[in-house]
Formats: structure tokens, sequence, C-alpha cells
């Protein structure tokens, strides 16, 4: 072969030396570079974020993470099937039911949910879990009474009890003037302040059927079942798609 041709060859041998070394550093990890600083490549998250491990929290009532203070004021945003209403809640009306609202609706108590007990004129009631496993957790975690501050007037938010010191997750919104409650000792703590004709069309055609009977103890095949329960005896029912703490930034 002649010098020139060896040129060429030499040439096109080197240039695809070079195009397969730009092509091999094409591939290394955006992380490498930190990696090789001594930097690890993993993104550091929110210490206080527990999206992670969200379902073993639902689970575990005793973690201290349920029992954080809520602030003296505070919105939570209910986005729903039917549209979006917001409740305001002061602490200082109902301390302990406060509480453990703001805990429940900022760790997602709340989602997917559904308006069991919707009663026209009366209440609309929700808070059995959609896992069944979770409301087992949940169901003998009470908190004790608040005396009744503000009365239930048509807006208002409360815990649903069986009696004395006996409220768990299950809430109500006053869909009336139901002052009459008031002497049983159902403090409310929170408004609708967004939304109420949202809460005022939640679908009321099961009444009790659904999700009533929680003085009676007749909650059982929707403790047991679960949304998958509900979905089949039930499928009309209205449910919460996610439930939030405004301008909360631990999640």
């Amino acid at each position: 072969m002649h010098r020139p041709a060896l040129r060429i060859v030499a040439r096109i041998v080197l240039l695809g030396l070079v195009a397969m070394m730009a092509g091999c550093a094409g591939d290394v990890p955006e992380s490498a570079d930190a990696a090789a600083a001594g930097e690890s490549a993993t993104v550091p998250t929110d210490s206080t974020s527990d999206a992670d491990d969200r379902p073993a929290l639902l689970l575990d009532p005793t973690d201290p993470r349920w029992a954080v203070q809520a602030p003296d004021t505070y919105r939570a945003r209910f986005d729903t099937n039917k549209g979006v209403f917001v409740i305001e809640v002061e602490r200082a009306l109902a301390p302990h039911g406060a509480d453990r609202f703001y805990n429940l609706v900022r760790h997602g108590y709340y989602d997917g949910a559904r308006f069991t007990r919707v009663l026209e004129g009366y209440i609309a009631q929700w808070g059995l879990h959609a896992d069944p496993r979770v409301t087992a957790a949940w169901k003998d975690v009470t908190i004790p009474d608040d005396p009744v501050v503000r009365g239930n007037t048509r807006g208002t938010l409360g815990f649903a009890m069986r009696g004395p010191d006996d409220r768990q997750t299950q809430l109500y919104i006053n869909l009336a003037d139901n002052s009459r409650n008031d002497a049983e000792g159902f403090a409310t703590f929170g408004l609708v302040v967004e939304g109420m004709t949202v809460v005022d069309s939640l679908y009321a055609g099961y009444g009790n059927d659904a999700g009533g009977g929680m003085r009676a103890g007749q909650q059982g095949p929707v403790e047991e079942g679960g949304n998958e329960y509900l979905s089949e005896h039930f499928p009309l029912l209205d449910y919460i798609i996610t439930a939030r703490i405004e301008g909360d930034t631990a999640r």
C-alpha cells in the first residue's frame, strides 16, 4: 500500500477513536462529578417529609408526628369530585379537636375518603379511612372532649362521637343551624369559608344507609370493607381526592 493511502487509513482510524471517546463521555451520569469530588450523588430530601413512609405512618397512631400542635389559625383545603371547599380553623375554639384535625389532614388521612353520611338539611359526615386496616388502627384512638364554645351553626365543622371523650377521626359539617346539638357536647372548631355550595351538593340519596349508625355500632361493614365495600354497594357517594393544610411545607 502506498504511503498516501496509509496516511488516509490512519486518519480515518484516528477520527473513529475520537468519536468513540466523545460518545462514551456522553453516557456519564450527571452525578459523576459530585461522586468524583467525594460528594454524595443522592439528592437530599426534607427531613420533615413523610411522603415515603406515609402508609406505615397511617397505621401507627402512636407516632409523635400525629401529636404536633396546630397553629392558632389555619385553613384546610378539600379537593373533592364535586369541587373544592376550604375550612378555616380557630384552635382556641376546641384545642384537642383542632390539633387532631390538623394532623390527620396534613398526613393525608382523608385522601380518598367517602362522604358516607349526608343528610340533606342536616349534616355531611366522613372520616372512615379508605383502607380498613387504617380505620382499625385508629378506631379506639380518642381525644378528650372540648367545651362547646361556638355552636353548631350552618357551615361549622366538628368531630362526630358516640359519647364523652370519644372523638376519633369522623367529622361532620353542619348543613343548617343545628344548635340543638350544642347541649350534647358537639364542639365545633372550624367553618367553611369557601365552597359551601360544594358541601351542599354532596350526594344525599343514601341517607343513613351508607355510613350512619355510628352510635348504634352499625358501621361495621364500612369499617371492615373500606372503599371497596362502598364502591360496590354505594357507588354514588361523593369523595375526597386530597385534603391539605394550606401553606404547609412539611409534606
